[in-house]
């Protein structure tokens, strides 16, 4: 259908399944139970990357002026983020994207900071894995988001090149790491990433299901101007 694009490669965490919101949502609570609070602009360092940019555990001990095991913090955290997790589902139109890209004949790819023994179940539970040509993460590269090389390894493996190739993504650092690699870049912010600010995208728009697949390729085909769906 497109001589441009051959391939469309996703991030997960954020962007498929919003694992990241109710995380954000776990770190305030117990925060807040420490008579602290975890502003946004600082959690935002580590959306889409690792915690070795920011960390927020250590980051309550350094605050809280006092010794507080960060394994305390760590498992405090776990039972809010689990409690959260409970009744999580695929973002809207998420299937519908794969499903129409396999209809395309477009190689599919991920590409995650996260490591596979976290998205591994996700991707069993709601039967994605048959849509992926190739899943790239965590343990297969040195350096994560911002960092280009998981998307640059996915380019490698769909075997297309960098302007043939279209990147989902909902975090800063995701967005930085497609447009390090060369991709087209289209925006999905979930509830949490959508107050951070985007620039240099080639689209944005408020979720999957309110634009198809086939029309985000022929707008990124035919307009060289930024849009921006509301």
């Amino acid at each position: 259908m497109s001589k441009l694009i051959k391939a469309v490669v996703f991030d997960f965490d954020g962007l498929m399944v919003d694992t990241e919101t109710p995380a954000y949502h776990a770190f305030c609570k117990v925060y807040r139970e420490y008579g602290k609070e975890l502003p946004l602009e600082k959690y935002a360092q580590c959306v889409g990357t690792s915690f070795d940019v920011f960390n927020p555990y250590t980051y309550l001990t350094e605050i809280l002026q006092h010794s507080v095991d960060p394994e305390v913090i760590r498992k405090q955290v776990d039972v809010q983020y689990k409690e959260l997790l409970q009744h999580i589902q695929p973002r809207p139109g998420v299937v519908g994207y794969l499903t129409e890209a396999r209809e395309l004949g477009l190689k599919i790819g991920l590409a995650s900071s996260s490591f596979l023994g976290w998205i591994e179940p996700y991707l069993t539970k709601f039967n994605l894995h048959g849509y992926f040509d190739s899943i790239n993460t965590a343990d297969l590269v040195k350096q994560v988001k911002p960092d280009p090389e998981l998307y640059l390894l996915s380019l490698q493996k769909l075997e297309v090149q960098p302007e043939e190739a279209i990147s989902f993504e909902d975090s800063l650092n995701g967005f930085t790491a497609a447009k390090r690699a060369g991709m087209h870049t289209v925006i999905v912010p979930n509830e949490m990433t959508s107050t951070f600010q985007f620039e240099h995208y080639d689209l944005k728009i408020p979720s999957m299901d309110s634009m198809s697949l086939k029309e985000v390729i022929q707008r990124l085909e035919q307009q060289n101007r930024v849009e921006v769906l509301d």
